[in-house]
Protein backbone atom coordinates (compact mmCIF):
# COMPACT_ATOMS: atom_id res chain seq x y z
CA UNK A 1 0.00 0.00 0.00
CA UNK A 2 1.27 3.36 -0.72
CA UNK A 3 1.35 6.38 1.64
CA UNK A 4 2.41 9.84 1.40
CA UNK A 5 2.13 12.49 4.24
CA UNK A 6 1.04 15.84 3.42
CA UNK A 7 1.03 19.08 5.73
CA UNK A 8 -2.58 18.21 6.50
CA UNK A 9 -2.23 14.62 6.93
CA UNK A 10 -1.65 11.25 5.13
CA UNK A 11 -3.11 9.35 2.39
CA UNK A 12 -2.97 5.51 1.47
CA UNK A 13 -3.59 4.48 -2.12
CA UNK A 14 -6.06 1.49 -1.64
CA UNK A 15 -6.63 -0.42 -4.42
CA UNK A 16 -6.18 1.02 -8.11
CA UNK A 17 -7.18 -0.20 -11.69
CA UNK A 18 -8.39 1.15 -15.36
CA UNK A 19 -10.28 4.27 -14.52
CA UNK A 20 -10.38 4.26 -10.88
CA UNK A 21 -8.26 4.97 -7.83
CA UNK A 22 -9.36 4.43 -3.62
CA UNK A 23 -7.47 6.43 -1.29
CA UNK A 24 -8.06 6.60 3.08
CA UNK A 25 -7.26 10.16 3.58
CA UNK A 26 -6.82 11.12 7.10
CA UNK A 27 -6.75 14.79 8.02
CA UNK A 28 -5.44 16.07 11.41
CA UNK A 29 -7.59 18.33 13.63
CA UNK A 30 -6.81 21.99 12.44
CA UNK A 31 -5.95 20.61 8.41
CA UNK A 32 -6.99 21.92 5.28
CA UNK A 33 -6.97 20.92 1.63
CA UNK A 34 -6.16 23.52 -0.64
CA UNK A 35 -9.49 24.52 -2.61
CA UNK A 36 -8.99 22.62 -5.70
CA UNK A 37 -10.21 21.29 -8.70
CA UNK A 38 -9.44 18.65 -10.80
CA UNK A 39 -9.67 18.33 -15.23
CA UNK A 40 -9.54 14.59 -15.29
CA UNK A 41 -11.46 13.03 -12.53
CA UNK A 42 -14.48 13.35 -10.55
CA UNK A 43 -14.56 12.23 -6.80
CA UNK A 44 -16.92 10.38 -4.58
CA UNK A 45 -16.22 11.29 -0.71
CA UNK A 46 -17.57 8.86 2.24
CA UNK A 47 -16.87 9.90 5.58
CA UNK A 48 -15.72 7.15 8.01
CA UNK A 49 -14.57 8.84 11.00
CA UNK A 50 -15.08 13.01 12.93
CA UNK A 51 -17.06 15.36 11.26
CA UNK A 52 -15.15 16.51 8.24
CA UNK A 53 -16.36 20.35 6.73
CA UNK A 54 -17.13 20.19 2.82
CA UNK A 55 -16.56 22.56 0.59
CA UNK A 56 -18.26 21.59 -3.38
CA UNK A 57 -18.45 24.71 -5.54
CA UNK A 58 -19.98 27.05 -3.20
CA UNK A 59 -22.13 24.91 -0.71
CA UNK A 60 -19.82 24.52 2.45
CA UNK A 61 -21.30 21.51 4.88
CA UNK A 62 -20.51 19.18 7.78
CA UNK A 63 -20.48 15.34 6.94
CA UNK A 64 -20.00 12.67 9.65
CA UNK A 65 -19.36 8.80 9.67
CA UNK A 66 -21.21 7.37 6.85
CA UNK A 67 -22.21 10.16 4.81
CA UNK A 68 -20.76 10.89 1.42
CA UNK A 69 -20.58 13.28 -1.97
CA UNK A 70 -19.90 13.44 -5.37
CA UNK A 71 -17.49 15.78 -6.56
CA UNK A 72 -18.29 15.66 -10.13
CA UNK A 73 -15.12 16.40 -12.39
CA UNK A 74 -13.76 20.32 -12.47
CA UNK A 75 -15.73 21.49 -9.74
CA UNK A 76 -13.80 23.15 -7.28
CA UNK A 77 -13.73 21.08 -3.84
CA UNK A 78 -12.20 21.32 -0.14
CA UNK A 79 -11.98 19.32 2.50
CA UNK A 80 -11.26 20.46 6.31
CA UNK A 81 -10.88 19.59 10.03
CA UNK A 82 -12.05 21.51 11.97
CA UNK A 83 -12.54 19.63 14.90
CA UNK A 84 -9.93 18.58 17.37
CA UNK A 85 -10.18 14.96 16.65
CA UNK A 86 -9.31 12.69 13.50
CA UNK A 87 -11.09 12.94 9.83
CA UNK A 88 -10.91 9.89 8.12
CA UNK A 89 -12.59 9.47 4.80
CA UNK A 90 -12.61 7.33 1.71
CA UNK A 91 -11.91 8.86 -1.44
CA UNK A 92 -12.77 7.21 -4.96
CA UNK A 93 -11.70 8.59 -7.63
CA UNK A 94 -13.18 8.07 -11.62
CA UNK A 95 -11.53 9.22 -14.61
CA UNK A 96 -9.28 8.78 -17.51
CA UNK A 97 -6.35 10.32 -15.95
CA UNK A 98 -5.69 9.95 -11.98
CA UNK A 99 -1.63 11.13 -11.33
CA UNK A 100 -1.30 13.48 -8.23
CA UNK A 101 -0.50 16.45 -10.67
CA UNK A 102 -3.74 16.43 -11.87
CA UNK A 103 -4.48 18.89 -9.24
CA UNK A 104 -5.38 22.63 -9.95
CA UNK A 105 -5.11 25.05 -6.73
CA UNK A 106 -7.08 27.93 -5.97
CA UNK A 107 -5.93 28.59 -2.36
CA UNK A 108 -3.58 26.50 -0.05
CA UNK A 109 -2.92 27.70 3.28
CA UNK A 110 0.30 25.92 3.34
CA UNK A 111 1.53 27.81 -0.42
CA UNK A 112 1.68 24.88 -2.33
CA UNK A 113 1.54 25.66 -6.29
Amino acid sequence: MYSETRPWGTFHILDEGTGFKVKRIAVNPGGRLSLQSHKHRAEHWTVVTGIATVTVGEEVQDLSRSQHIDIPKGDKHRLENNTKGMVEIIEVQFGDYLGEDDIIRYDDVYNRT
